[in-house]
């Protein structure tokens, strides 16, 4: 059996403990030290003002106190050193727990991305990307198919259509032109008479009525 497994009481295949545990005993073990310091600080405080009192009044008490003040010291240093000591412990332990839990998830996270790419084959992949590219090739081809003119008699000369519309907007314009001018040169025609105009005879006959007075009138 080993020293630390003597001193710490842990037998032969025993398990150890866990960094957690290790640490919550370190921060333990500091704040029971630091307690401690602030009690030895009170009692030098103490032994100085004993000291002082004494001063050459009672040599001898007046030493007994800066003894006992030394011996205080002696043990404040030693547990400020044992409080260094723990600190550091405690920090390579939690950095090494944090390394831990780190290195653990990262395990995790490459298992589960090389179960991902177990069912992926890089020439699959290359297969299926080559397969949608065809498929989209094919259906552009049936999209520009399925909207040609071609086959439904609409067929026809761009030009030839060009110039019917010429015509037609040609007539439209000379329409337009006739129809001014005949508006505003000519004037309007007079209207037919309703009346029927007497026949030639009867208007010899009214002649020579006239004639006949004119003479019995001389």
């Amino acid at each position: 059996m080993s020293l630390v497994a003597k001193i710490f009481g842990k037998g032969k295949g025993e398990k150890g403990p866990t960094p957690q545990d290790a640490i919550q005993k370190l921060r333990e073990t500091e704040d029971m030290l630091i307690k401690k310091q602030e009690f030895l600080e009170k009692k030098i405080d103490h032994e100085l003002a004993t000291a002082k009192k004494y001063g050459t009044k009672n040599k001898r008490a007046a030493l007994m106190a800066l003894k006992r003040k030394k011996r205080l010291e002696k043990q404040l240093e030693q547990i400020d050193g044992t409080l260094s000591t723990i600190e550091f412990q405690r920090e390579a332990l939690e950095n090494a727990n944090t390394n831990t839990e780190v290195l653990k998830n990262m395990g995790y996270a490459a298992k589960a991305l090389k179960q991902a790419h177990n069912s992926m084959n890089v020439d699959d992949v290359h297969d299926l990307m080559d397969d949608i590219a065809e498929q989209q090739e094919l259906a552009n081809e049936i999209s520009t198919a399925i909207s040609s003119s071609t086959g439904f008699g609409m067929d026809m000369d761009e030009d030839e259509l060009l110039a019917e519309l010429e015509e037609l907007e040609q007539e439209e314009l000379d329409e337009k032109m006739l129809s001014v001018e005949g508006t505003g040169n000519m004037d309007p025609l007079p209207s037919v008479p309703t009346t029927s105009l007497p026949s030639a005879k009867k208007k010899e006959e009214e002649d020579d009525e006239m004639a006949e007075l004119a003479a019995w009138a001389t």
